[in-house]
């Protein structure tokens, strides 16, 4: 082979081993994206997020932080099943309900009458759900049973049998799911329990609610019940870069209940940390379809879970960069080859 077609050879291989880890590069480095969480009444976990993980306003988040640490709250949108695949009530112990049975975020978890809580009248109601990465699916919405003693753990006996409330692929408004439903009657201290079970795979979301009922609360609930915020969309930016929450399937980090959170991206996971592998954003989800309807039916009633759904613009993001970087590397390969042939 002549000298140059030896020459144009090595420069060509060399952009091409160059290139490869770059478009690779590209695509484990897409911006990490989570899922929900109730807003409209704020969770546990929105609420805490909403006073600031580093130093929250609250003893109760105070108390949360120094049990599970700060970064549940930057995760505020992941509290998740990997494979709950419709039987939370079968792998969620009593007692870790509001953490869904990761130990990430176990703080949540604290049984006490202080944590910050929205006020609720019974009868009809708008409810709000963060959906920061979009699937379609159930919303089942449970409430505590009369009685209810926050002092003590949550367990599953202590919410109603049924949900007051069940929705399937409600419509998503300006990043919010919007759905209606009947509030039971009550009164005092309470909490909504949030099952939000995917169509599109067997992963769920969970969120614990604290409520008050009853103008200005009742009592000794009202006093001890500092009024929770949800987190402003300001506030979700500026904590997006602290989240370790990705999008896309999950991995069995606990092997009762499968939770799993994620690394920071690019990181290994750690096994004391509550936190797993997911698998990347290329299986991502088909296009999603919003504005399908509320949806919203009676407790008890059945409902078909919908077709796959959800959507992640990221991970076409990354594979766009990654294919523009492997183009280029063809186009240099190409206009070696063309000088070295112009040389004949």
């Amino acid at each position: 082979m002549p000298a140059r077609h030896q020459a144009a050879a090595r420069i060509a291989t060399v952009v091409a081993v160059g290139v490869a880890p770059l478009a690779l590069t590209a695509l484990a480095a897409a911006p990490a994206v989570a899922h929900g969480s109730m807003t409209d009444p704020v969770s546990r976990v929105a609420g805490c997020f909403a006073e600031g993980p580093e130093n929250p306003k609250s003893a109760a988040c105070k108390a949360a932080v120094a049990a599970g640490g700060t970064q549940a709250l930057y995760d505020w949108n992941g509290v998740n099943i990997a494979n709950a695949a419709g039987k939370s009530k079968e792998i969620i112990p009593d007692g870790k309900l509001c953490s869904a049975g990761n130990d990430k975020f176990k703080g949540l978890d604290l049984a006490r009458a202080d944590w910050p809580a929205t006020q609720l009248t019974s009868g009809n109601r708008t409810f709000r759900y963060k959906g920061t990465a979009p699937h379609k699916g159930s919303f089942e919405l449970y409430v505590t049973k009369d009685g209810y003693d926050p002092a003590k753990p949550l367990k599953w006996s202590d919410l109603e049998s049924t949900p007051f409330l069940k929705v399937t692929d409600p419509k998503l408004e300006n990043g919010d799911y919007v759905f209606s439903g009947v509030v039971p009657v009550k009164s005092g201290r309470h909490l909504i329990y949030s099952i939000w079970q995917r169509s599109d795979s067997p992963e769920a979301f969970y969120t614990c609610s604290d409520v008050v009922f009853g103008e200005g609360g009742a009592g000794a609930e009202a006093s001890a019940a500092p009024a929770a915020s949800a987190p402003s969309d300001e506030d979700i930016a500026d904590g997006a870069d602290e989240s370790s929450v990705e999008h896309g399937g999950h991995g069995d980090d606990d092997p009762k209940t499968q939770a799993s959170v994620t690394a920071a991206a690019g990181t290994k996971s750690d096994p004391d940390s509550g936190a797993g592998a997911e698998e990347t954003a290329g299986a991502a989800e088909a296009e999603t379809e919003p504005g399908s309807g509320n949806g919203a039916e009676p407790a008890g009633a059945s409902a078909n879970l919908a077709e796959t759904g959800g959507s992640d613009s990221t991970a076409y993001l990354a594979v766009g960069g990654a294919g523009a970087l492997a183009l280029g590397a063809a186009a240099m390969f190409a206009s070696v080859r063309r000088r070295a042939a112009a040389g004949k």
